[in-house]
């Protein structure tokens, strides 16, 4: 398989782009609405923890189960490879037009910011755009280093991050043990109630508050989103942002190596799924089977579910990409349809939200908390359906999907060109147009 050959060459595909990037982040985006449906329709501890909300017996175990080992941070840990390598792909192609990489790269991470603090305050806390700008401000300093010391640097920020939330566990065990004496100390008890806050089944008075929360107007959910805008970006920098630059670094080697651009032979990329699959599915079954074995107990659910995955997490991602890229590689209507959400992914990402937050909470359908976790599935294959129907015609009359014309407007500071399709219906193929997505 040869960069070339990457390149779409069915009906609705890109000539002149590296298409892989394109299918990859549409699977992406399509695949991180597996796990963040249930942040949308239930209590935000359901999304650690079944046990917590939505069922976890029967099909929705099992649900919980295969999302766990195949989907649960591999598809963010794709968003944030492909992120790393775009970013580089601006910057080569700002210097080749002469401009300066430096203003072409922060504005644009600027107003991605912007973006995702409305994104937060207007529509949904589980925003990741925020995060990526303020990583993607961090992972410019590592741009040039060639790609066998941006995988060291990458091995080891992910080695500190695997040593930053193995303090969670261990925190949670001493608050444990010190809770078996018979008289603990208010702080032992504050720190205790806690970790079951965060991680177990809320109290019923909890759950009521987040359910007329959610199911609420939309000026309750609006003033409550206000009081997160600064606390929520720091959170998350500082308990996950050195995993994503992790991410975002290794991206960048495997764009410089062309593994991400289809230019690896195909024994190459069975051998790297063999090796990302076979570590991280029986790593991470026999974490499922740990934390599920134990009831979903508060040891066991922090430790196998958010501190041990960051170590097996990386191969697995690397897995994922390559295994996208193998079953994609003869390209086809459906890998075109894909491809152009990929291109649109900052469209389908916030779309995602609109739809979402329409359908679960007070100020649209009100469904919050109504569905069991197999049934919200329902929702992603609908959504799914959307994106897929969408995005190609799209492409065929408009050169940017519209946020992204938005962003790239914006961080250009002048208004770009839109129509005129960035996908040709003519001759099955496509004429290349730049990309707003990279």
């Amino acid at each position: 398989m040869t960069g070339d050959q990457a390149r779409i060459d069915e009906a609705g595909a890109t000539q002149g782009r590296f298409a892989t990037l394109d299918i990859i982040r549409g699977v992406a985006v399509m695949g991180i609405l597996i796990m963040n449906i249930v942040a949308f329709a239930m209590p935000e501890v359901a999304y650690t923890n079944p046990a917590a909300f939505g069922g976890h017996t029967g099909v929705d175990l099992a649900v919980w189960a295969v999302n766990f080992v195949l989907i649960d941070g591999k598809m963010r840990g794709l968003f944030s490879f492909l992120f790393g390598a775009s970013m580089l792909l601006v910057i080569d192609r700002a210097v080749a037009k002469g401009e300066s990489p430096a203003r072409v790269h922060f504005s644009r991470m600027f107003w991605l910011f912007l973006f995702g603090e409305a994104h937060l305050i207007l529509l949904w806390w589980g925003d990741i755009l925020q995060h990526y700008a303020l990583v993607g401000c961090i992972a410019w300093l590592f741009r040039n280093k060639p790609p066998h010391k941006l995988i060291a640097l990458a091995v080891i920020v992910i080695l500190l991050e695997t040593v930053l939330v193995g303090s969670l566990p261990i925190g949670v065990h001493h608050t444990e043990l010190a809770m078996q004496v018979p008289h603990p100390s208010a702080d032992t008890i504050r720190q205790y109630e806690g970790f079951r806050s965060g991680f177990l089944a809320p109290t019923a008075d909890a759950l009521a508050r987040d359910l007329a929360l959610h199911r609420g107007p939309y000026a309750a959910m609006l003033a409550h989103e206000l009081k997160e805008a600064v606390k929520s970006p720091v959170n998350t920098l500082l308990f996950v942002g050195l995993e994503t630059l992790g991410y975002m670094l290794l991206g960048m080697a495997c764009l410089k190596t062309g593994m991400l651009t289809g230019e690896w032979s195909g024994a190459r990329y069975r051998r790297w799924v063999l090796i990302g699959f076979g570590t991280g599915i029986p790593a991470f079954t026999a974490l499922a089977c740990y934390i599920a074995g134990r009831d979903f107990a508060l040891f066991p659910l922090v430790l196998g579910a958010i501190a041990l995955p960051t170590l097996f997490r990386p191969l697995m991602i690397v897995g994922w990409a390559c295994l996208i890229i193998l079953l994609t590689a003869r390209g086809g209507r459906l890998t075109a349809r894909i491809a152009a959400a990929g291109r649109m992914a900052f469209s389908n990402y916030l779309g995602t939200s609109v739809l979402c937050t329409a359908f679960f909470y007070g100020y649209g359908l009100g469904l919050y908390g109504r569905f069991s976790r197999a049934e919200l599935y329902l929702v992603v294959f609908a959504i799914w359906a959307l994106m897929l129907l969408w995005s190609k015609p799209w492409l065929e009359h408009f050169r940017y999907g519209p946020l992204e014309w938005l962003w790239r407007s914006l961080a250009r500071l002048r208004l770009q060109p839109l129509r005129g399709g960035a996908l040709s219906t003519k001759d099955g193929g496509a004429k290349e147009l730049a990309s707003g997505s990279h």
